[in-house]
């Protein structure tokens, strides 16, 4: 196939650095989890207890993975898999939007397709290259997991190759998926929507389907129900890595993702470049009122992505409350899984107000992952050349980004208002849930500061440098939350860990409010926000990917 090599060489060399944090970072996650059981659940009798209590509100298995077992690898599998493969899928579905839609949308795809390289190779290309990507990442999971402090007995060998391997195989199908999203929708943007959204839906069918599951008698194992067998991420928690070691979950979904890239490549070969099947939306014949101004104009631009964060919170707030009561109920018998919660949700408070606490840690991601979003939507707009019209206007370059940031906080707001009233909504299946208030609106208000400090590092990044806007934009979110959900339970030090504004946010304890870290933040958000507008004023528009 000509041109083959060198468009190979040309995707390894344009995505080195950003495969090296996906790859490389799932790997550390693997290997930290050890920690994360070793330190909170080292006695036998404390992790079946935690089944135990899975079982008796199999609900928490929204969040987390497919029990089988009590030992020490298959409990860091059932806490982390889901995640890892999470990891995997994300890199998996951004690099084939990438190299598909986006380069259609920059046009390097029709230059490419002028040569005898055609119109298929560089979608061959992105196919070989997503699967090198998800053999090193499966690579460099297994050697965490074997790298970890768990005796190298050929049982736990076995296992860590097959977690790495189910790891693996979820990112390829979701490869497929990326690939599919790219020829059906017309935009890059939306491309990634529809691949990401498949990747939310679908991370919950397999949480619902193992909640809905039927547990053994012994409660330390669950057999997932049918709605898990629709999701990648269930097929990759059914090869149960240390338990029963069974490949042939994983080599469905590898087969699922092939097969996707073979469709992917056919319709490639079936529709002109630039096109999709998804049809174009008419536009309407006259701009509505919002489109009279600068920031109207940025609030259409964004207002579908902020819908959906939108709705996130909501229902984080609803399940933070609703659950709040059950966990209180369940895990009054088991001490470790208190600690771990008051760990996470850092409040020494009740148990109720721990688990407020965890659960606004995701508000706190969704609200910066609405923020950051934004941001990188006036990047893609000045790189498609699309901010150049609205610039030769009477709009300057720091009402133009001023435009965005305040479009971004009144995103960050709507998530972390939807989580409040959902929270308090759910303080209606509660005897007592008037307690509760003050929690749910400082760890909010907590949250939206947090959040805060993403959106200005991410402008300020934009202005600096524009290029890496994107990459280093997500990274931030995706090592605060690393670092907030996770770091108590990895056994960071205390000064790691509040490195996350999530984790340094206000909270409720014992003794009041806690409000050391909140001053940091504030000044953080202040600096950074003052300091991109001041800076947009000498930068130059920087075009181009």
């Amino acid at each position: 196939m000509s041109g083959l090599a060198p468009l190979l060489r040309q995707r390894v060399q344009r995505d080195g650095k950003q495969l090296l944090i996906w790859t490389l970072g799932t790997g550390l996650f693997a290997y930290a989890s050890y920690s994360a059981v070793s330190q909170s659940y080292g006695d036998l009798q404390e992790r079946q207890a935690l089944l135990v209590t899975v079982m008796a509100n199999p609900v928490i298995l929204l969040f987390r993975g497919l029990p089988s077992g009590a030992g020490e690898g298959q409990l860091m599998v059932f806490l982390i898999l889901p995640w890892l493969a999470m990891l995997a899928a994300f890199m998996s579905t951004f690099l084939a939007v990438r190299h598909t839609r986006m380069d259609e949308e920059q046009a390097r795809a029709e230059l490419v397709a002028a040569t005898p390289a055609g119109r298929t190779t560089p979608v061959v290309a992105t196919v070989i290259h997503g699967l090198i990507a998800n053999v090193v990442l499966a690579a460099l999971t297994t050697l965490g997991f074997l790298a970890t402090g768990l005796e190298p007995t050929e049982a736990n060998v076995a296992g860590a190759k097959v977690a790495g391997f189910a790891v693996g195989a979820v990112g390829v199908a979701f490869l497929g998926i990326g690939l599919i999203a790219g020829q059906i929708m017309r935009t890059s943007r939306g491309a990634n929507a529809l691949a990401v959204w498949t990747l939310i839906v679908t991370f919950v069918f397999a949480g619902l389907g193992n909640a809905l599951g039927t547990p053994s008698d012994d409660l330390q194992r669950m057999e997932s129900s049918w709605l898990t067998w629709l999701s990648p991420f269930g097929w990759g928690e059914n090869t149960r890595a240390y338990a029963d070691d069974d490949l042939w979950p994983g080599v469905l979904a590898l087969g699922f993702g092939l097969a996707l890239a073979g469709v992917a490549i056919a319709l490639q070969s079936a529709r002109d470049l630039g096109e999709g099947f998804m049809p174009e939306r008419a536009a309407r014949a006259a701009a509505g009122p919002l489109l009279s101004t600068p920031t109207g104009l940025v609030w259409r631009l964004t207002w579908g992505a902020i819908l959906g964060w939108t709705i996130g919170g909501l229902l984080t707030g609803m399940l933070s409350t609703a659950l709040a009561s059950v966990v209180d109920e369940v895990s009054g018998d088991n001490p470790a899984i208190v600690d771990i919660l008051e760990k996470i949700g850092g409040s020494n408070g009740s148990l109720d107000q721990a688990t407020v606490s965890v659960f606004f840690l995701m508000l706190g991601i969704f609200a910066a992952g609405a923020g950051v979003q934004t941001v990188i939507r006036a990047r893609q707009e000045e790189a498609h050349g699309t901010a150049e019209p609205v610039l030769s206007a009477a709009v300057g370059r720091v009402r133009w980004l001023v435009d965005y940031l305040v479009v971004a906080v009144i995103a960050m707001v709507l998530v972390v208002a939807a989580g409040m009233l959902g929270a308090l909504l759910g303080l209606g299946s509660m005897d007592d849930g008037a307690q509760l208030v003050e929690t749910i609106v400082v760890t909010g208000l907590g949250q939206l500061a947090a959040a805060s400090v993403f959106l200005v590092l991410t402008a300020l990044v934009f202005v600096l440098a524009p290029r890496a806007t994107i990459v280093v934009g997500w990274t931030l979110v995706v090592v605060g939350a690393i670092f907030g959900l996770f770091g108590p339970l990895f056994g960071f030090p205390d000064w790691m860990a509040g490195l996350s504004p999530l984790e340094a946010a206000p909270n409720v304890t014992v003794d009041g409010v806690q409000l050391d870290g909140l001053w940091w933040l504030l000044v953080v958000a202040a600096v950074g926000g003052i300091g991109s507008i001041a800076l947009m004023r000498r930068r130059e528009l920087a075009t181009g990917g």
